[in-house]
């Protein structure tokens, strides 16, 4: 079981850990009053540093009437985010810097050029190495790199606003910088414009005239090859032959419709006399004028027979004259239709004829044609590079005036403009008193409170045990007097004159043998006390380490073992540490001395949890002495009390197993809350010396303990050794 889980028994007593805060509140203030008074110092000794902002607008500063012919998009904004962002950079450049610094002299000020005047004690650094010299650098990059500290450009989120800003112990400077520089990056934009006009000028200038010859010569191409070709151009901007063949084609189609309709009416006047049918119902023959006035004659014969009729008969000459005459109106009339006729069948065969002699023009103007458009194409070719070439010679030249225009006034606009100039600024932005001294103040009391509160929570006074691990109140056993070891009384008291000693002698014996008779007389008279008043003692008392040392050698180790076990049965957490070099204390616990331990640990072979294990028949722990080589670990002896200090924060009670040691050897395991034991099996020369010993070395509560008649499991005890 590791030392992490032990520790996860303990709950923190938060009314014991915030006491601690009302125990050492006069430091805490004295600490925050005196880092408040540091701050105050600081802050009035301070050089006072000034700040001032120039703002820059990115827009177009083209008016409607200046702006050039053929641009589109003029209200949409010149520059994305991506472009004000490059601006950005473009101001806080190199060439901007250099400029502003060379126009206000900033190299004689030593706030930008501490090798201007260097201070005895900045002398003395660089001399010694601790400082670089600022010497070595040159005088310019030491005022660039001044002004990049203090200088500070960026871009307003969703606008085109650039805000310069700049620091300086000196206000007036502090608002003169940024002017500069925002007035250097509109001189240098429109220096840019400018070259960028002036280039294209140049560049427009040579091109113009190799355009203008180009122009010419493809228009004089046009020229001769219309000129070779004798394409004459017609009407509706068409070639001659295409034209006239348009005008064939029309005519010969009237042609055709005439012939056939000359046939037609020929054809209908043929059956109509073939067949004795009307006449009537043929349009050219009801057209005629001569047939008109046959018919009204005819009509007006009929007439006058009819009215005859109604009063002669009809064999009266008179009616049969009118007959006559009515027969020969109709053969007139037919032989006018033949003549009809034979004048449609006339203009039938003229309008053949014509057809035909149009087919033959048509034929051949189709050829003429053909060759006319193989060739107007060709024209159209040379024509359109022609065009092109004007186009763009005229391109050319409207950019050339415009560019030419602008160089010659002085018109070139830049993109940007200053809405917000920086003024002096009347109060410095650093530093500000009130600020850092309550910051100080504030901020030294809750480091000061944390300090004190994790002191606490190390240290354990803030700890106690967790819910289900508390253990019975054990009231604390008053030792009776008469169980006191008379030579340890010896060493404590005064020097009693030699004519006394043997009633002094007698009287001590008689008051330790008296008690001890009564309650265990087979009790030795150095007044030891069994293992259980000794586990009772520790829990009263409240100690956090126990130091066993056995004068006896091994066999006295089992005390350490068996109050050890006795503690951690009434429900504390206890650890058992062997240092003796046999592994007396804790073999017995383990049944084996093959375990990692101590001698591991100070080795950097193990870690915590690898050298902690269970005792087989208890709820303890045990630590015991290791596999390591014990000279290498003997040479990190110094790290035990840092070892004891981390277990007396994890366990109630740490038990270290000291065996025959000195005063002097367990000089670094005693701390806070320690109690010393010296464990004994009979009260011999031995046991008495190494007491009296422990007492003159400082200890003078020593407090002797036995094992004798204490009977564990696993844990063999040794029998009394007869007095010798």
């Amino acid at each position: 079981m590791s030392v992490q889980s032990a520790a996860a028994d303990v709950d923190v007593d938060l009314r014991q850990l915030f006491a601690s805060l009302a125990r050492h509140w006069l430091r805490i203030l004295v600490v925050a009053l005196a880092v408040t008074g540091l701050a105050f110092a600081f802050a009035s000794l301070a050089t006072p540093h000034f700040k001032a902002q120039t703002k820059l607008l990115i827009e177009t500063r083209e008016s409607v009437f200046t702006r050039p012919d053929g641009t589109a998009d003029n209200d949409k904004p010149i520059l994305d985010e991506e472009g004000v962002a490059s601006q950005v950079e473009v101001i806080s450049s190199t060439d901007i810097l250099k400029q502003v610094a060379s126009k206000l002299n900033l190299s004689r000020l030593p706030e930008f050029d501490e090798a201007a005047n260097m201070s005895a004690l900045g002398r003395l650094l660089v001399i010694v190495g601790l400082k670089s010299d600022p010497n070595e650098i040159p005088p310019e990059e030491r005022v660039l790199k001044k002004m990049r500290e203090k200088l500070n450009v960026y871009s307003v989120e969703k606008s085109r606003v650039i805000v310069i800003e700049f620091s300086s112990e000196d206000p007036r400077l502090a608002a003169d910088i940024p002017n500069a520089i925002a007035d250097t990056y509109i001189s240098v934009q429109g220096n840019a414009k400018q070259e960028s006009n002036a280039a294209a000028t140049d560049w427009l200038a040579p091109e113009i005239a190799d355009l203008s010859k180009r122009v010419k010569d493809a228009e004089a191409k046009v020229a001769d090859f219309r000129a070779q070709s004798d394409l004459l151009m017609g009407g509706n901007n068409s070639v001659l032959p295409t034209q006239q063949l348009s005008e064939l084609s029309s005519e010969l189609s009237k042609v055709r419709a005439n012939r056939a309709a000359a046939e037609a009416t020929a054809d209908g006047v043929r059956k109509a006399l073939q067949n004795g049918g009307s006449l009537d119902a043929v349009p050219e023959v009801l057209s005629s004028d001569l047939i008109q006035r046959l018919r009204e004659r005819q009509v007006e014969l009929r007439t006058n027979i009819a009215d005859l009729s109604t009063t002669l008969l009809g064999n009266h000459p008179r009616i049969r004259a009118l007959k006559s005459q009515l027969a020969d109106m109709d053969g007139q009339i037919r032989n006018e239709a033949e003549k009809i006729m034979k004048g449609l069948m006339t203009q039938a065969q003229t309008a053949q004829a014509r057809e035909n002699q149009l087919v033959a023009d048509v034929n051949t103007m189709k050829a003429a044609s053909a060759r006319a458009g193989e060739q107007q194409v060709e024209l159209d070719a040379l024509q359109r590079d022609a065009n092109a070439q004007r186009q763009l010679l005229e391109s050319y030249m409207t950019r050339y005036r415009e560019a030419s225009s602008r160089n010659d006034r002085n018109y070139l606009p830049v993109d940007a403009r200053v809405f917000s100039r920086a003024v002096v600024p009347s109060e410095p932005y650093f530093p500000k008193v009130v600020p850092i001294v309550g910051a100080a103040f504030a901020g030294s009391l809750l480091l000061m409170a944390i300090a004190m509160l994790l002191g606490e929570l190390f240290s354990g006074r803030a700890m106690r045990p967790a819910t289900g691990a508390q253990f019975g109140r054990i009231e604390q056993v008053s030792m009776p007097v008469a169980r006191q070891e008379p030579v340890v009384a010896e060493a404590i008291a005064p020097e009693v004159p030699p004519a006394e000693q043997p009633q002094a002698e007698s009287d001590v014996v008689t008051a330790a043998d008296a008690p001890a008779q009564e309650s265990e007389p087979a009790r030795s008279t150095l007044g030891e006390v069994d293992v259980d008043r000794a586990a009772e003692k520790l829990i009263a008392s409240g100690a956090a380490r126990a130091i066993f040392v056995s004068p006896e050698g091994d066999e006295a180790a089992a005390s350490a073992v068996l109050v050890a076990r006795e503690v951690s049965d009434a429900g504390l957490r206890v650890l058992l540490l062997d240092l003796t070099a046999s592994g007396a204390a804790s073999r017995p616990m383990l049944d084996s001395g093959l375990f990692p331990g101590i001698t591991d640990l100070l080795a950097s072979e193990a870690q915590f949890s690898d050298v902690i294990h269970a005792d087989l028949y208890s709820d303890c722990h045990v630590i015991p002495v290791g596999t390591a080589d014990p000279a290498r670990a003997m040479r990190a002896a110094d790290r035990l009390p840092i070892i004891m200090q981390s277990l007396t924060t994890a366990y109630d009670l740490v038990v270290v197993e000291c065996g025959p040691a000195d005063a002097q050897g367990i000089g670094r395991l005693v701390g806070e809350a320690t109690e010393v034991f010296l464990s004994m099996l009979e009260a011999d020369d031995e046991v008495t010396q190494a007491a009296v010993k422990l007492i003159e070395n400082g200890y003078p509560e020593l407090t002797l303990v036995t094992p004798i008649g204490h009977e564990t499991p696993g844990t063999p005890l040794p029998g009394r050794r007869s007095a010798a």
